[in-house]
């Protein structure tokens, strides 16, 4: 018996007894709404994951070096990696035109009495300049040429900026 079976059941009994069956679905299909997930939480949750999200140099080299232990022959990889830049953050502006120039401020949202934030456009990571990786497998030329290939993948520099050196 399917679900449209149990509802043609369902509407049968309610006409034999007298009762409006149009409400009686109407009543059902808003208890069913209100039980089903609206997925907003998960939303929100997102959002203010995104929100605490910020960008740490060590934990990069730390998850870095991790990955690159696991790949056979290396054995424990120490990474270090140069940035050109600091990560910024890009916020929106109110930008407008005077007589005497342009004039821009910051926009800020109030959220409450007393809670005030910024408005982020977009967040810019560091470029990285430059890898050292120091391992065990540093003096095979298999294992370099892994390692060259992996962080060259996850960094986005050219083999040429990075150095791999073997360790004890």
């Amino acid at each position: 018996m399917n679900g449209r079976d149990v509802l043609r059941q369902w509407t049968q009994k309610c006409k034999g007894k007298g009762r409006h069956p149009v409400l009686w679905l109407l009543l059902l299909a808003g208890l069913l709404l209100l039980v089903l997930p609206t997925g907003g939480e998960e939303g929100e949750e997102q959002e203010r994951e995104q929100a605490n999200w910020s960008y740490s140099l060590e934990e990069t080299e730390a998850r870095l070096a991790q990955t690159l232990s696991k790949i056979e022959g290396a054995g424990e990889v120490t990474v270090m990696l140069t940035v050109q830049d600091s990560p910024r953050k890009v916020l929106a502006e109110d930008r407008d035109q005077e007589e005497r120039g342009e004039r821009s401020e910051t926009v800020v949202l109030s959220r409450g009495s007393s809670l005030q934030e910024t408005v982020t456009v977009q967040e810019v990571l560091p470029r990285y300049q430059g890898a050292l990786l120091v391992c065990p497998g540093g003096d095979d030329p298999e294992v370099r040429l892994k390692l060259t290939e992996a962080t060259a993948a996850l960094t986005g520099l050219g083999s040429d900026k990075i150095s791999i050196s073997k360790g004890k």
